[in-house]
């Protein structure tokens, strides 16, 4: 007999020894070192919560489905497919920002009512359990005023740098939080503006540059943050180099470049934080609007000596949609991650708060962001006094909690609810899988614990109900998507 698919001449006498080691050898290192991977766990149940317009539901747990067998899903039925075996990102957090405006409505309310504002936002049991939270480095436009921690012209040593401003307010807000959230909670921070004696304008608002001459001293003064905050006792977990560094604001404001922001993190930044031992800190680029992100992306990360500095890129929702960005800076660049740094209503008007749109806005840009690529979302002040504020420049917005100071009453928008949906059930660590709408009005994400829970969240923006299958592994439950809602599903 000749070895088959060779001919006679081909015949080679190989010992046998000789043709296992061969086989080992070109086995893949699964196959030789590995278990095979765990058989799919067969889903029996699924628990169903929902926020709806037209009824008092919030995120109210509404019932406890059963999967039935279900060989294929069916195209003319609506229907949610989901595969574990496929993963994505892993979570890093949602949450939203510990601003000044938003550690001074805080202290303003009576002590119960910022019980309740700390266990709505931060109790992983009781409430929405944020885990990831961003803060101001001094003054924003969300301030009562401008500040600096550096108020000393030409003082390049930092040698009158102080905290003092924001032990009043904003640290014992942030640890409030951290008390009820634990260790989970992950902190960034964001730079408006540098002090006015570095900027070319002499001033912190109105847009204006860093002075180059400055590189150093403004690259030193993210270091002493870091560690002023940390004696303080609020761990920093990331930062962003600027916050929205194409905009000239008639509040604190700073423009960068693209270049002059890569250049800056090469030769500074980076540079400064990988001296100080700082280099856990996760640092993110652009912190601006999605619309020209991959560009803004492309210049530091196709820098090697900048792009090794840099965990990710932050983005914002105040330009257009542009979701497709989120996802071409995903495939351009996977080894760097995502998050969404700040979005938030704007132009506060009492008589609109209660509007179904607002929580329809950020529980479809939640999802979009997720499923683009993602890892982490955390929306604008979490909390804002009855004018929408304060803010130094009556640039009033909204929250997902309205608080009046003087009568002490709490306003939940409907957003507190839709982020509700994404942070109280996906978690840090969590996978997103494979989640396939074949219904055009049916939005959806999912996402895969290590515990194996897996949760689903279902976006509904039409003024009809619709019911709809959950279908995985050759199994579905049938749940009901109400008009205009949001819905959760946990399938243990």
């Amino acid at each position: 007999m000749h070895p088959i698919g060779l001919p006679p001449c081909a015949r080679i006498r190989v010992p046998f020894c000789s043709i296992l080691l061969i086989v080992s050898s070109t086995l893949p290192a699964q196959g030789r070192d590995l278990p095979p991977p765990p058989p799919q766990k067969e889903r029996q149940k699924a628990e169903v919560y929902v926020t709806a317009r037209e009824t008092g539901d919030r995120l109210t747990k509404k019932a406890t489905l059963t999967f039935v067998p279900l060989e294929q899903p069916d195209e003319h039925v609506p229907t949610i497919i989901l595969d574990p075996a496929k993963t994505f990102q892993t979570l890093v957090g949602i949450g939203g920002a510990l601003t000044d405006a938003s550690a001074e409505t805080f202290a303003k309310l009576p002590p119960g009512k910022q019980q309740e504002i700390l266990t709505a936002f931060f109790d992983r049991e009781k409430g929405n359990g944020y885990s990831l939270c961003r803060t101001n480095i001094h003054s924003c436009d969300f301030s009562s005023a401008s500040y600096t921690y550096a108020e000393t012209p030409g003082d390049t040593a930092l040698a009158h740098f102080t905290i003092a401003h924001d032990l009043k307010y904003k640290i014992p807000f942030i640890k409030a939080a951290l008390a009820i959230a634990g260790p989970e909670l992950r902190l960034f921070a964001s730079p408006w503006s540098p002090p006015a004696w570095m900027k070319t304008n002499n001033d912190m608002l109105h847009g204006g540059k860093l002075r180059p001459e400055y590189g150093w001293t403004w690259a030193s003064y993210f270091v002493r943050f870091v560690e002023e905050f940390e004696k303080a006792g609020v761990p920093i977990w990331g930062l962003t180099v600027q916050n929205e560094p194409m905009a000239v604001q008639p509040w604190e404001s700073c423009i960068f470049t693209a270049a002059e922001e890569r250049d800056f993190v090469k030769q500074h930044l980076g540079p400064v934080l990988e001296r100080s031992g700082l280099s856990r800190i996760k640092l993110m680029i652009w912190d601006h609007n999605r619309g020209i992100m991959y560009q803004r992306a492309k210049v530091v990360y196709d820098d090697p000596a900048a792009s090794k500095y840099v965990w990710g890129t932050g983005f914002h929702w105040y330009v257009g949609d542009h979701f497709d960005n989120v996802r071409l800076v995903h495939d351009a660049y996977p080894d760097k991650e995502l998050v969404f740094t700040e979005g938030t209503e704007s132009n506060f008007d009492p008589a609109t708060v209660r509007d179904w749109k607002w929580g329809e806005i950020n529980g479809r840009s939640l999802m979009m962001d997720l499923n683009n690529g993602a890892a982490g979302w955390v929306g604008w002040n979490v909390i804002l006094d009855e004018q929408g504020g304060p803010n130094h420049v009556g640039n009033y917005c909204m929250a997902p909690i309205i608080c009046d100071t003087k009568s002490g009453e709490l306003t939940y928008m409907n957003s507190f609810y839709y982020l509700g949906h994404f942070s109280r059930f996906i978690r840090p660590g969590a996978k997103r899988i494979i989640c396939s709408s074949n219904w055009d009005d049916l939005m959806a994400t999912a996402f895969l614990h290590p515990d194996g829970t897996v949760a689903v969240v279902v976006l509904n923006q039409t003024d009809v109900d619709i019911p709809f299958h959950v279908w995985i592994d050759n199994r579905a439950v049938t749940s009901n998507s109400p008009a205009h809602s949001i819905e959760t599903l946990v399938l243990p």
